[in-house]
């Protein structure tokens, strides 16, 4: 896929949030690579071996105090060699794209892997 359809893709999803994720969302960059980095596997805990979806880097909604402003844009990065190769079919790949997004949505709200694993979005 190019990568101008997967980052369409990507768009479609945060689109189609629901008004309660969407009326949180500030300060926050969605970008698409192709793979992630060594550094960004070493952020996320993964080795080599394990796929990575997506990452979110930056300090979850729940963790900020009021000494939080003037930051940099929180960012949540989508990787699209990994939903390629995980994905079979045009339907599949959107319906991937959408999970990664709100799961990685979920970090930024401050929502931990137990209770994204709980909502189907692990």
């Amino acid at each position: 896929m190019r990568r101008h359809e997967f980052e369409k893709l990507v768009l479609e999803a945060l689109a189609k949030l629901p008004a309660q994720f969407q009326e949180h969302v500030r300060n926050l960059d969605v970008v698409v690579r192709w793979r992630p980095s060594l550094a960004e596997r070493r952020e996320a805990g993964s080795d080599s071996g394990e796929d990575l979806f997506g990452l979110y880097l930056g300090t979850p909604l729940s963790e900020r105090g009021g000494y939080y402003n003037m930051a940099l844009p929180d960012q949540i990065v989508i990787y699209q060699q990994t939903h390629e190769r995980f994905c079979s079919s045009r339907e599949e790949m959107v319906e991937e794209v959408r999970k990664t997004v709100l799961h990685e949505l979920g970090h930024y709200l401050g929502i931990d892997e137990e209770r994204l694993e709980e909502l189907d979005l692990g």
